[in-house]
């Protein structure tokens, strides 16, 4: 049974406008705004470079099987300076090294754009290099 409050009841008691509903203090809300969404420079090479990579293996079936990872740096550098990327076909795998690839963007041409193409070109140079082809021979046959 619901009480209705008739014009004989006496009116609730006000409370201080600092109160919540239930009369007390103000309180933070239990659940929080949601946490931004993973979206960083890492997630974001990974996204590029597998994008590149997924359109390489519909071009050259011989890298469908082929891995590809990212590490952040090499282990050494080599003779000819900080590498980009470590080809390793005993495991049929391509490493990039994102540091390198992203940090020796020239000054000037460092931001989102920029960025990507450096990824982008990257993963083609090392798959090409990989398959023994040029980065621009993207038909079936290498013509």
């Amino acid at each position: 049974m619901v009480r209705r409050r008739t014009s004989r009841s006496q009116p609730a008691p006000r409370r201080l406008s600092r109160h919540g509903r239930h009369g007390r203090v103000g309180r933070s809300p239990v659940v929080r705004p949601p946490l931004p969404p993973l979206d960083g420079r890492i997630e974001r090479f990974d996204v590029v470079a597998a994008t590149a990579m997924e359109f390489l293996r519909g071009a050259w079936p011989e890298l469908r099987a082929v891995r590809l990872e990212v590490a952040g740096m090499p282990m050494a550098d080599s003779e000819e300076g900080i590498p980009m990327w470590h080809l390793d076909h005993a495991r049929g795998r391509i490493v990039l090294f994102r540091v390198p690839i992203e940090r020796l963007l020239v000054p000037g041409h460092d931001d989102a754009l920029h960025r990507r193409m450096a990824i982008e070109s990257a993963t083609f140079r090392a798959a090409a290099e990989y398959v023994g082809r040029e980065p621009w021979e993207l038909d079936d046959h290498g013509h």
